[in-house]
């Protein structure tokens, strides 16, 4: 186990001397909002102060300051995440993105666009689409997420089906190493077989490799037509039998999304927008993008069919208010209990059906309220577990035996703990437990290799030896 030093008062006169003293907080109630995520995690140890680099040339700076002195440093996006990658655990520096906040490039002959790493991704979003191009990473919170933060757990979200996750989104990144050097790893290049894919190896690793201060993204140009699909369906069955069928067909949706009962009868409350058959149905929500009118027209006549053959009581255009309705699902049911946990399982497509109907089935043998939906068409499943009045150890030992259950279901199955969310200090004591430990041992060797002091947040990911 690293053994950590404190952050003194001379600690603090080198930081404001990197950023200027306006950039560095030790106010209580700035350190407890910054030692905290959406995940309802309480920081194992508070940290001691917050830090807000405008330049990679500051946060190299804090790192090897952070080296020298033994300190460790928890890089932080916008505090999105749900599974305590932003919380810290032995406490020290917080290195927040905030300021590195600037689109730097838009490159539409290129196919490409230059970003900092404190960016809204909903802004990089709107920067691609005002030059009549997509950005195709859209996870459900581009509203407020950071697209550093996507690339540090390889965001997924709605539009992963046809365009994959973050990573498939990247060139290069620029990247500060633990031990202070600025480097950038990839490059504008549709192929190379140039040593290492570095950038891939940091892209995912939640900021235990490395602090993302730039992005050079993929765009692709936006297809003028689309249409927005709401399958009903009465039976778990019929829902996810649609699933196989849409993927082994020619009309490569865009997004597929499923919603149980539950969820959507929540979020309908919630967002105050009623929806077809919202009571009591399963939703599956489909996106088709094409060039030309007349192959939208051919897909969405072969979405139609599918939809029939498995049973649909109901299809009818998605419209925003469907979609509102999706993106709001997690912070429905926050109201409804005041602790609750995510879980963010991962199968084969061909999984998905069996996965979701057995998960399902057992989470309905316990005391917590479950609530599932999944972004169907890349096999991710999210699971919502909520306490509401449960004694605290009865919750406990429930959430324990359904992972008990739902991890080496998972892991039979072909799948993984996490899809898009990550592992960080949630999940660490899982993914000890149920990585290969020859796999293991490389992720540790790596990470010791470019952080031999372990200073760059620590407990996230890997457990500390």
């Amino acid at each position: 186990m690293k053994t950590y030093q404190a952050v003194t008062e001379a600690v603090l006169q080198e930081l404001r001397e990197i950023t200027g003293a306006a950039h560095v907080k030790t106010a209580p109630h700035i350190l407890q909002s910054y030692s905290e995520d959406e995940s309802g995690m309480l920081a194992h140890r508070q940290a001691e102060v917050v830090v807000f680099p405008g330049t990679a040339e500051e946060i190299s700076r804090i790192m090897k300051l952070a080296n020298r002195r033994r300190i460790p440093v928890t890089p932080r996006g916008a505090g999105t995440g749900v599974c305590g990658g932003v919380v810290p655990v032995y406490g020290g520096i917080v290195v927040s993105m905030e300021r590195l906040n600037r689109i730097l490039e838009v490159r539409e002959n290129g196919l490409y666009l230059v970003a900092e790493a404190g960016v809204r991704t909903a802004d990089i979003q709107a920067a691609a689409r005002a030059k009549g191009l997509l950005y195709a990473g859209d996870p459900c919170s581009s509203d407020s997420c950071f697209i550093g933060g996507n690339l540090a757990t390889n965001a997924g979200g709605n539009k992963a089906v046809r365009y994959g996750t973050t990573r498939q989104q990247v060139y290069a990144v620029e990247a500060v190493l633990p031990t202070g050097e600025i480097t950038q790893f990839g490059s504008v290049l549709k192929k190379c077989s140039t040593g290492f894919c570095l950038e891939q190896l940091l892209i995912g690793s939640e900021g235990i490799l490395g602090i993302i201060t730039k992005v050079i993204l993929k765009l692709v140009p936006l297809p003028p037509y689309r249409f927005d699909g709401l399958i009903i369906f009465s039976s778990l069955e019929q829902a996810v039998s649609l699933v196989p069928k849409l993927m082994q067909s020619a009309v490569n949706p865009t997004s597929v999304e499923f919603m149980d009962k539950k969820f959507v009868r929540r979020a309908v409350q919630y967002c105050r927008v009623p929806l077809p058959h919202w009571q009591d149905a399963y939703y599956v929500i489909v996106t088709l993008e094409a060039f030309c009118s007349e192959e939208l027209a051919r897909m969405t006549e072969t979405l139609v069919a599918l939809g029939e053959t498995c049973g649909a009581v109901d299809m009818v255009k998605a419209d925003e208010r469907v979609w509102k309705v999706r993106r709001n699902c997690l912070e429905s049911t926050r109201e409804l209990s005041r602790e609750s946990t995510s879980e963010d399982l991962v199968v084969p497509l061909l999984q998905i059906g069996n996965c979701l109907h057995t998960l399902m089935k057992k989470a309905a043998t316990y005391s917590f309220e479950a609530f599932c939906l999944a972004h169907a068409g890349d096999g991710n499943l999210h699971f919502q577990l909520l306490r509401g009045d449960l004694p605290a150890a009865v919750w406990q030992a429930e959430v324990a035996d359904f992972r008990k259950f739902a991890y080496p279901f998972v892991y039979r199955s072909g799948g993984r703990l996490s899809g898009e969310h990550g592992i960080g200090c949630k999940r660490v004591a899982y993914m000890e437990a149920y990585t290969d430990p020859v796999e293991l041992a490389v992720m540790k060797k790596i990470k010791n290799a470019l952080d031999p002091h372990g200073i760059l947040n620590p407990g996230k990911v890997l457990r500390e030896e």
